[in-house]
C-alpha cells in the first residue's frame, strides 16, 4: 500500500512538472509562428510629458548613478518630469536629495518626494508619486538600472495608440559575467524575456510589467483600479487587471534596459521568495476574474499557466524526496513496471525546457551553442531553489504574510566589485538546514542508483545533488563573507 501511494504521489507530480514544461513548449511553437509580428520600435516626433518614477530605498551604492542616467535621456527637457521617491532609512537620502538639488540647478524638471513611513511599500511609493504626477505617461526605472539614453524616444510613440496601457522592455545585465551565479540568471532571464513575454505578446495572450524599465500610461493605472500592496508583485497583480479592463500591452524586444543580477545567493533567495510568493498571491486574486469574464477560452487558460507556474515548486521538491525509495519500490515491487513505462514519457518534459532555452538564446546570440552548456547548472539551481520557493508557495497559499524585503544592490559591473564589506545583507534563511539536508539525503540516493544499476535517473538525481549542494554551500559561505560588512 506504501508503495502505490508513493508510485502514484511520484506519478502526480511528474504529471504537474511534465504539463508545464508542455506549456514551455507551446509558448516556444507561438514564438516561432508568430515571431514576424513582433512589435518594432519605430521612433517618431511623438513627445508627449512622460512622468520617470525613481523608487528607491536604501540604495546608497547605485542611487546617484540611477538619478544621473535618468537625467541624460535623450528628451526634451520640458516634456520631462522626474521623481524621486525615496523611502530611505539611511545616508541615501542625502544622497538623492543632493542629486536632485544638483539637477534642479541644470533646469531640470525632478523632484524629491520623501515617506517617512513606508506604507504598502514599492507599490506605495507609486502610488503616492502617481497622486503628483504631471506626465501622461509614466517610466519606472529601479535602482539597480540604467535606462538607455533613447529609451523614451523608442518607446513612447507606441502610446500614438490609445488602447495602449504598457509598453516592457528587454531586460540585459550589467554583471552577467560576475560569476557563475549570475550567468545562470542571465540564462534563465533570457528565456523569460525572448519567448514567454515575446511568444506569448506575439500570440495576443496576456504579458505582465516586470516592474521596471517600462511605461505606462496613467490613465491605465488609474483605470485598473492604481497600485495595490496586497500582494508582493504589485506588478504583476496590476498587468493583469488593466489587461482584464481592455487595455493593451507590448514587450519591446529590441530595446534593452541594463540592470544588476544579484551576485549574492542569499539575495537572490530572497528575490526569488519574493517573486514565487507575490506569483502565487496574485493567482489567488486574480484567477476568478479571469475565469468569470468574458475572455477566450484560450486566453483564460495560459493566463492560469502564467500565474500558476510556481506551483510547480512543491512538486519537483517531491521528486527530489521519492527518487530514491522508487528505487527500492521497483526492486522489490514487481508490479510496479508499468509506473515506470508511464514515468519514461514524462522525460520529456526535460526536453521542452532545453528547448525553450535553446530557441531564446539562439534568438539572441550568435554563440548560442557555447551558452547551453549553461543549462545543467541552471537547471540544478532551479532544482536546489525548490525548498525556498516552495515555502513561498506554501506561505501564499495559507496567507501568511511578510514585508516587502527590497533585494540590495552594489553596483557590480561586469567582473569587477564585490558584495564584501558593504552595509547591506541578507540573513541566513533557515532553509538552508533543509538544503544541506536534502544534497546529504540526495548524494546516499546517489549511491543506492549505483547499487543497483539504475543509470536512467542518475542525471536526475545528479542534478538534484548538485542544486542542493550548491544552494547550500554558497547560503552559508556568501554569509559569511558579508556577515563582517564594514562601510
Amino acid at each position: 500500500m506504501i508503495s502505490t501511494i508513493i508510485l502514484n504521489l511520484y506519478l502526480v507530480a511528474l504529471l504537474v512538472v511534465g504539463i508545464f514544461s508542455l506549456e514551455a513548449a507551446f509558448l516556444v511553437l507561438q514564438f516561432w509562428r508568430n515571431k514576424k509580428r513582433e512589435l518594432k520600435y519605430q521612433e517618431a516626433d511623438f513627445f508627449p510629458l512622460v512622468t520617470v518614477q525613481l523608487p528607491i530605498f536604501n540604495e546608497l551604492y547605485v542611487a546617484k548613478r540611477l538619478v544621473s542616467a535618468v537625467c541624460e535621456l535623450d528628451y526634451p527637457k520640458e516634456k520631462l518630469e522626474i521623481q524621486v521617491l525615496d523611502d530611505s532609512t539611511d545616508e541615501t537620502a542625502e544622497i538623492c536629495k543632493m542629486q536632485v538639488k544638483h539637477y534642479k540647478c541644470l533646469g531640470y524638471n525632478i523632484k524629491y518626494i520623501h515617506r517617512k513611513i513606508r506604507t504598502g511599500y514599492k507599490a506605495g511609493a507609486l502610488k503616492n508619486g502617481l497622486a503628483k504626477a504631471s506626465g501622461k505617461l509614466i517610466a519606472i526605472f529601479d535602482a539597480d538600472f540604467i535606462p538607455q539614453k533613447d529609451f523614451l524616444k523608442k518607446t513612447t510613440p507606441v502610446f500614438e495608440n490609445e488602447k495602449v496601457g504598457m509598453v516592457q522592455t528587454r531586460w540585459e545585465h550589467l554583471n552577467e559575467e560576475y560569476s557563475y551565479l549570475t550567468k545562470a540568471q542571465a540564462f534563465g532571464l533570457t528565456g523569460h524575456f525572448v519567448v514567454e513575454q515575446g511568444g506569448r505578446n506575439a500570440a495576443g495572450y496576456f504579458i505582465n510589467f516586470n516592474g521596471t524599465a517600462g511605461i505606462w500610461r496613467k490613465k491605465c493605472i488609474e483605470d485598473a483600479g492604481n497600485w495595490q500592496s496586497d500582494t508582493l508583485t504589485e506588478d504583476l497583480d496590476l498587468s493583469y487587471r488593466a489587461q482584464l479592463r481592455g487595455w493593451k500591452f507590448y514587450f519591446l524586444h529590441e530595446v534593452v534596459t541594463p540592470a544588476e543580477l544579484p551576485a549574492e545567493i542569499n539575495a537572490l533567495k530572497s528575490q526569488q521568495y519574493r517573486w514565487t510568493k507575490g506569483a502565487v498571491e496574485t493567482a489567488k486574486k486574480i484567477l476568478p476574474r479571469i475565469w468569470k469574464s468574458e475572455l477566450p477560452l484560450s486566453l483564460k487558460i495560459h493566463s492560469t499557466f502564467h500565474l500558476t507556474n510556481n506551483f510547480v515548486y512543491p512538486f519537483i521538491l517531491i521528486l527530489s524526496l521519492l527518487n530514491m525509495p522508487l528505487i527500492l519500490i521497483k526492486k522489490d515491487v514487481p508490479d510496479s513496471k508499468i509506473y515506470f513505462i508511464i514515468f519514461t514519457f514524462f522525460l520529456l518534459s526535460f526536453w521542452a525546457s532545453f528547448l525553450f532555452y535553446a530557441i531564446s538564446h539562439k534568438r539572441l546570440y550568435s554563440d548560442w551553442k557555447k551558452r547551453l552548456i549553461m543549462f545543467p547548472l541552471f537547471m540544478s539551481g532551479s532544482m536546489g531553489l525548490s525548498i525556498n520557493n516552495s515555502r513561498a508557495v506554501i506561505e501564499a497559499l495559507f496567507n501568511r504574510k511578510t514585508p516587502f524585503i527590497r533585494t540590495p544592490k552594489y553596483k557590480l559591473m561586469g567582473k569587477s566589485g564585490s558584495f564584501n564589506n558593504k552595509i547591506y545583507r541578507i540573513a541566513l534563511d533557515k532553509s538552508v538546514i533543509l538544503e544541506i539536508i536534502m544534497s546529504i539525503y540526495s548524494c546516499i540516493g546517489i549511491a543506492v542508483a549505483i547499487y543497483y544499476f539504475e543509470i536512467g535517473i542518475m542525471p536526475f538525481m545528479l542534478m538534484f545533488f548538485a542544486g542542493f549542494s550548491l544552494i547550500g554551500y554558497l547560503s552559508v559561505s556568501h554569509y559569511l563573507k558579508t556577515i563582517f560588512s564594514e562601510r
